[in-house]
């Protein structure tokens, strides 16, 4: 059943040849070895397929079939690009020693990536994917033979015997050995003898989807086990989302229950999903939110007076946040640490319930993507309507709304004093429609009765200060201490210090004007790094050097060299009357990048000098056969409201010592990189002079 896949399998899409380059025959027929060339067409980005030169890659696999011991051995390993990659693979079938109507399979593979052009996380992706795809198919084409077998009555394969014996037995008594009846092959031995041992994944990213989820449709177990009821379309909108960030965006992907978050708050419309989502992407890459929860402390003065906290869950499974506003000192507060530490708490809180709902997803069996908040509004006054206290409460809510879509369940709010409808009417214009239809509101102790709390939340776990018997560690809040209050410039200073924690720096680049970095580089062979998200507009990346030093842009921030923005700066260096060829040079190939895009490369330096890189604004190529415009071309300006375009940037010089051969395996203890992305696996120092990877 397994010698039918060969020369090519219909079964498998990317299996396009094989020839055989080599075959031994025992002359007892008990060993029979066979070794193919096979010619793959692996699923991999364009861009990819075109920077390495090759169309197909090539495996050569190795069978090793023992009738005596009635074993198979696989063995495989990549021709194509050995020197740079390093794939080995071996499956055995073997009898089962218990029962020998069974057949065990055993399957491991290793995989090495040296260097690959700057590519290394994107080929290691792919390797994986096809890895864990073939595993999962395996069993379903070794079923499909051995029922074609069964459908040309085939149903046995007598067992091998030595040809001497076989006389002997002729000669005498004619007799035969037992025959072995078909071979079964059941889940259980499937799955016992399954064992990948050797698989290396160095991403270890948690955004990444699931292993084994084939493209076209995702399992139906894993469906009802992690994401909830689909419907067909519902469940193309997700694979089709997702598919288009793992072409655009490099490095962290989100999980599958995340991006169904974003699509269930656009009632499932792909484009507006995707739109809010890359801005939440990019968000929370520049403030590095992914690392909230291990890097940042809360202040002692927001562990002391901030009355919130979590609480067992509610009866659907949902984590329980309980949050006591009434009495909770917001303007002391906001006095005393500023609205920028309040948010970021806040954004904490909604890490820590993303990271709840994955772990009662585990203990409760079922998808759990959302929590219940419980507020208690028990001594809510006027002074919870403090102006600059409702702001913050404004700006918090905007901040949550765009980038944690979906995630609040249900909201009780217990106790609603008469204040409370003022407070309402400046709030619930910022809350998005779909989210208001989970608040339920709750006057005096109506929600001792029915259709209350009791609805919602068990009652042995209702909390003291409301009734019940289960005592709540959520602080009681109070009074913050004026001695602790701040001034408004020691404020100021905070709240930009803890929104300026970033690696990355915004710019502005405009039609005629873009913007440019300078890079002074001493010692020839370091390495120049960058990593940066095209927020709005096309743009295309340059990199020039040159021997003599631009002249500094000018201070008047509306100068032909400098442009100053609310979105981010522009800085030109490139003086007008220098020529290109004579005054600097450009030592890489034009790299168009399009809105949405992350962009991760490095260069290897050759010469010392200066060098610059360089951000311009991509403009459609007018029709090369009439002066008229295309109606693509009047389509696209039509869809861009000015010329104007984003990027956020991080630029880095490592020492060639310290380069490991990509951005995703920048191991220098001074690299900026090393807290976005893990590294992969040893690689030695890159001989390519440079490096871009999409």
């Amino acid at each position: 059943a397994y010698e039918r896949r060969f020369p090519t399998c219909p079964l498998i899409p990317m299996f396009v040849a094989s020839d055989t380059v080599n075959e031994y025959k025992s002359e007892d027929e008990a060993i029979h070895v066979i070794e193919r060339r096979c010619k793959l067409d692996i699923d991999a980005p364009r861009l990819l397929k075109k920077i390495a030169g090759v169309d197909y890659v090539y495996f050569v696999q190795k069978n090793s079939l023992n009738r005596r011991e009635r074993t198979l051995h696989i063995e495989a390993y990549n021709e194509t690009f050995s020197n740079r990659v390093i794939i080995n693979e071996h499956c055995c079938y073997t009898v089962h020693p218990d029962n020998e109507d069974w057949t065990c399979f055993e399957q491991s593979a290793s995989l090495d990536i040296k260097s690959f052009f700057g590519f290394e996380s994107t080929v290691e992706k792919i390797a994986m994917k096809q890895y864990t795809s073939n595993i999962k198919k395996g069993k379903e084409i070794i079923e499909y033979y051995l029922k074609q077998l069964e459908e040309e009555g085939i149903t046995f394969v007598p067992r091998w015997t030595p040809p001497v014996a076989c006389k002997l037995e002729s000669s005498t008594s004619h007799t035969r050995r037992p025959v072995s009846p078909a071979i079964n092959i059941p889940d259980s031995a499937t799955k016992e003898g399954l064992n990948n041992k050797e698989i290396l994944n160095t991403s270890g990213s948690p955004s990444e989807p699931t292993a084994g989820t084939p493209d076209d449709k995702l399992d139906a177990d894993y469906i009802k086990r992690y994401l909830g009821d689909l419907t067909p379309m519902q469940e193309s909108c997700l694979i089709r989302l997702r598919q288009w960030l793992q072409e655009t965006h490099k490095g962290k992907i989100p999980k599958d229950e995340h991006i169904l978050r974003f699509l269930r708050a656009r009632d499932f419309n792909i484009d507006k999903a995707r739109e809010i989502l890359c801005q939440s992407l990019t968000w929370r890459k520049q403030h590095q939110v992914d690392y909230i929860l291990d890097t940042w402390n809360p202040p002692q003065v927001l562990q002391d007076y901030y009355a919130g906290g979590w609480h067992h869950h509610d009866k659907d499974g949902r984590p329980l946040y309980v949050l006591r506003l009434g009495q909770m000192d917001t303007k002391g507060l906001v006095r005393a640490l500023g609205e920028e530490a309040l948010l970021r708490y806040v954004l904490s809180i909604n890490e820590e319930g993303l990271r709840r709902c994955e772990e009662n997803t585990k203990v409760f069996g079922r998808p759990i993507s959302s929590w219940t908040c419980l507020v208690d509004l028990e001594g809510l006054n006027m002074r919870h309507l403090w102006r600059p206290g409702v702001k913050a409460l404004l700006r918090i809510i905007e901040v949550v709304e765009a980038n944690y879509p979906e995630t609040l369940g249900r909201l009780l709010i217990l106790r609603a004093p008469r204040v409370f409808p003022v407070l309402w009417t400046l709030v619930s214009p910022f809350i998005d429609d779909n989210t208001r239809k989970k608040f339920l509101i709750y006057a005096g102790n109506d929600y001792q009765g029915p259709g209350g709390l009791l609805d919602y939340i068990d009652k042995e776990i209702i909390p003291d200060f409301l009734g019940g018997e289960c005592m709540c560690e959520v602080p009681e809040g109070g009074l913050v201490p004026k001695s602790l209050y701040r001034t408004a410039e020691e404020l100021e200073n905070e709240d930009i210090k803890l929104w300026t924690e970033t690696i990355y720096q915004s710019a502005s680049v405009f039609k005629g004007a873009p913007h440019e970095v300078l890079i002074q580089i001493v010692d020839a062979s370091s390495v120049i790094t960058w990593d940066f998200d095209v927020c709005k507009g096309d743009i295309v990346f340059n990199i020039f050097h040159s021997k003599r030093a631009p002249q500094p842009p000018k201070k008047d921030s509306l100068g032909a060299h400098s442009i100053t923005s609310p979105g981010g700066n522009n800085v030109q260096l490139i003086d007008k009357v220098w020529q290109l060829g004579r005054d600097y040079s450009m030592v890489e190939s034009p790299l168009i990048c399009k809105e949405g895009e992350s962009v991760q490369g490095s260069h290897v330096t050759r010469w010392p000098g200066f060098y610059i890189l360089q951000w311009k604004f991509h403009s459609m190529p007018a029709c090369a056969t009439t002066n008229l415009p295309r109606v693509d071309d009047v389509l696209a300006s039509l869809q861009v409201s000015s010329h104007k375009c984003k990027v956020m940037y991080y630029t880095e010089v490592i020492g060639s010592e310290d380069f490991r051969g990509s951005m995703t395996s920048l191991e220098s203890s001074h690299s900026g990189f090393s807290q976005l992305s893990a590294a992969t696996t040893s690689s030695s120092q890159s001989h390519s002079s440079s490096m871009i990877s999409r």
